[in-house]
C-alpha cells in the first residue's frame, strides 16, 4: 500500500527533526564532559600567602573585600560565599562608587601583585584587569570591584 505524498513529507520531516535533536543532544552532552575534565585537571588556586612582608606572615589567607559595582541585589554575596568556600578571607562586602562599572576587576591594595594575581584567577577575571591602588588603612590585601558581567565569573558558572 502507497502512503499519499503529504504522510511520506511527514516522516520524513519527523526524521529529520529527530535526527537534529538527537545531534544537539550529543553535542549538549559532550560539552558537559569536556567542562567537568577540564575543572577537573585545572588545580584550584592557593588562597594562602606565600611569602612573608611587613604586613603579613608566610601561610596566612589572602584577606580581600568585594565591592559591588553593578547594583544587581546579592551579587556581592554570592560571591563570597563561593572564595570563602574557596579558603579566602573575605572580610567585608560593600557598594562601589558607582554602578556602572562594565567588566569586574581587582585592585591590589598594598603591592602584593601575587594575591591580586591568585584572587582574580579563582573568580576568573581575566589578568590584566588588575589594578594598583595602595591604600593600606583598608587593611586587605584587595578589593574585587564586581561589574556587570558578572555572570561570566566563576561563582556563576
Amino acid at each position: 500500500m502507497k502512503l499519499p505524498t503529504t504522510l511520506k513529507n511527514l516522516f520524513t520531516a519527523r526524521n529529520t527533526t529527530i535526527a537534529v535533536s538527537v545531534m544537539v543532544l550529543i553535542g549538549f552532552v559532550v560539552l558537559l564532559i569536556a567542562s567537568n575534565v577540564y575543572k577537573s585537571l585545572a588545580p584550584p588556586v592557593n588562597p594562602i600567602i606565600e611569602r612573608s612582608d611587613d604586613l603579613v606572615r608566610e601561610g596566612d589567607q589572602i584577606q580581600l573585600n568585594l565591592l559591588n559595582g553593578c547594583g544587581d541585589q546579592g551579587v556581592a554575596r554570592r560571591t563570597m560565599n563561593y572564595l570563602r568556600s574557596a579558603g579566602f578571607d573575605v572580610v567585608e562586602i560593600d557598594n562601589y562608587s558607582r554602578f556602572s562599572v562594565q567588566r569586574s576587576f581587582v585592585i591590589d591594595r598594598v603591592g602584593d601583585s601575587l594575591s591580586a594575581m591568585k584572587t582574580a584567577k579563582a573568580l576568573g577575571i581575566d589578568d590584566s584587569l588588575r589594578v594598583l591602588r595602595i591604600d593600606s588603612t583598608l587593611y586587605v590585601r584587595c578589593s574585587v570591584v564586581i561589574g556587570k558581567d558578572y555572570r561570566n565569573l566563576k561563582p556563576y558558572q
